[in-house]
């Protein structure tokens, strides 16, 4: 089946592995273009119920199926040494056979970070702690040996083998001015919600032509998680089920180059897979 030019967010708080890894099959199974993974390790308003790691889940979900892009929505900068998700970053890329797509962000759940004890410094040094990252990431994929001083990244001959072909593409998490300028200059692409995406896309575009880069060789994804995104919902009512074509048009023409809808709930996956037939 030709794949459908969506992605499934599958919500990964308050749920189990074996439970997500059976929603990505499934959704593959479809004719979904991919399957995505936020990053976090506690739950935001009840810190006990279960959450799936998001690399690992990932890796799962890469060796179970084998069309579908495997994409995290998004990395948390603060979580991962960036050398160190450069070498896990290649390894999958390389293992999945090219099909990662990596999504990275500046974070903002501060209170998981107190609770496992990682650095959160305030939003003007995370923005700047992405900006090493990614240059660290991209250095890093050449195979080196690197040495490049940094505030926060210092590399010293840095060699990282083997390299990925093709690197996987760096998206960039952002819903401010701030986000969409970085995505612009640093990212292969821009994750914005669909509540920021039209107000903000003249100011991608401006920093795009600023940067000197074609907005033909960057890809933006739409997510549409909802104003709740943690809230249990019943997807059956949305546009994206019961009218996915017309939906995804309506972005397309928007300028959107791809769509990620949240999945919460065994309910939202049967939606989505019925929703296939209406395509």
């Amino acid at each position: 089946m030709t794949a459908l030019p969506i992605g499934v967010s599958i919500r990964s708080i308050g749920s189990e592995p074996g439970w997500w890894l059976e929603s990505a099959c499934r959704l593959e199974a479809a004719g979904y273009e991919g399957v995505w993974s936020w990053d976090h390790f506690m739950g935001v308003d009840d810190p006990t119920v279960p959450v799936v790691e998001g690399w690992t889940i990932l890796s799962m979900a890469a060796a179970l199926t084998s069309r579908v892009t495997i994409g995290s929505f998004v990395i948390n900068v603060m979580n991962r040494q960036p050398a160190v998700l450069a070498r896990m970053a290649s390894t999958l890329q390389i293992a999945s056979g090219g099909r990662l797509l990596l999504g990275i962000g500046i974070g903002g759940h501060p209170g998981e970070h107190a609770a496992y004890g990682l650095d959160f410094p305030e939003a003007k040094e995370r923005v700047a702690r992405l900006e090493e990252a990614v240059a660290v990431i991209r250095a890093l994929w050449t195979g080196g040996p690197v040495t490049r001083d940094s505030a926060f990244y210092p590399l010293s001959e840095a060699v990282a083998f083997p390299i990925p072909k093709p690197p996987p593409p760096i998206y960039i998490g952002g819903q401010t001015q701030t986000g969409a300028r970085l995505a612009a200059r640093i990212g292969d692409g821009w994750t914005p919600d669909d509540a920021a995406f039209e107000r903000l896309l003249p100011i991608y575009l401006e920093e795009l032509e600023a940067a000197g880069k074609r907005r033909a060789d960057q890809r933006i994804y739409v997510s549409f998680e909802g104003a709740d995104w943690l809230a249990d919902f019943d997807i059956a009512e949305a546009a994206w089920v019961r009218e996915p074509r017309a939906e995804w048009q309506r972005w397309r023409e928007a300028g959107a180059d791809g769509a990620v809808v949240l999945a919460r709930t065994t309910a939202n996956v049967d939606a989505l897979v019925g929703a296939v037939e209406r395509w």
